[in-house]
């Protein structure tokens, strides 16, 4: 009787002390992955200006567009082929809004250094290649693509001025079918633009944006 407790009281210490090394080894394996994680904008939520570099050399902010009513911010590259599939819709959307005060505002977040044909000289021809009729800026550092929470390329903004703020009114995809335009059913992006022009609230004011993810610095 006096062995078999000895034998119990060493597997309750035993036991004991396996708990603890496996807690501790969660709490270490916990404090390696405790990444920051911002969590962006949702919509109602006022977006911040910023000042970025354009394709052509100059510094671009929201601000800059005084009778602008409010913006098609989108995240985008040139690598990406989902975005590329998008450009044509994006030029289009550009022309059809800038005019009504919605300018499109592209925005290219990702690191050339993980991803070479995202560089800036990459942009600059791109942007020449297919026309680009709106601002191309690069997020040096990428530090706006983290307070928009945009995690695809494309991913869509649509901001909305209201008492001097760009207030957050759409986030997502521009359409339903990043494949073929023609088989388009569901026009997110140009349906909040038109809700808004019209005075009214926006049906649908998320969606889930499709494309490739956002190339990070290592």
């Amino acid at each position: 009787m006096k062995n078999f407790k000895i034998i119990m009281t060493a597997l309750i210490v035993g036991l004991g002390l396996l708990s603890f090394t496996a807690k501790d080894q969660d709490k270490n394996t916990n404090q390696k992955e405790n990444v920051p994680v911002v969590k962006g904008y949702e919509v109602g939520d006022e977006a911040a200006d910023f000042k970025l570099k354009n394709i052509d050399g100059k510094m671009v902010s929201l601000s800059d567009f005084k009778s602008a009513k409010g913006f098609i911010v989108i995240f985008t590259c040139n690598h990406c082929p989902y975005a590329k599939k998008y450009e044509d819709r994006i030029i289009e959307l550009d022309k059809k809004y800038k005019a009504q005060g919605y300018p499109v505002i592209a925005i290219n977040p990702n690191d050339p250094n993980v991803q070479p044909e995202d560089g800036y000289q990459q942009m600059i021809e791109r942007a020449k290649q297919k026309g680009f009729t709106f601002p191309y800026l690069v997020d040096d550092g990428q530090k706006i693509y983290p307070q928009y929470g945009a995690t695809k390329t494309p991913h869509v903004f649509v901001l909305k001025k209201e008492n001097g703020k760009n207030i957050v009114k759409y986030i997502g995809a521009i359409d339903n079918n990043y494949d073929n335009p023609n088989d388009v059913s569901e026009y997110y992006a140009q349906d909040a633009v038109n809700a808004l022009l019209k005075g009214e609230p926006v049906k649908m004011t998320k969606s889930v944006a499709i494309g490739c993810t956002i190339k990070v610095k290592k």
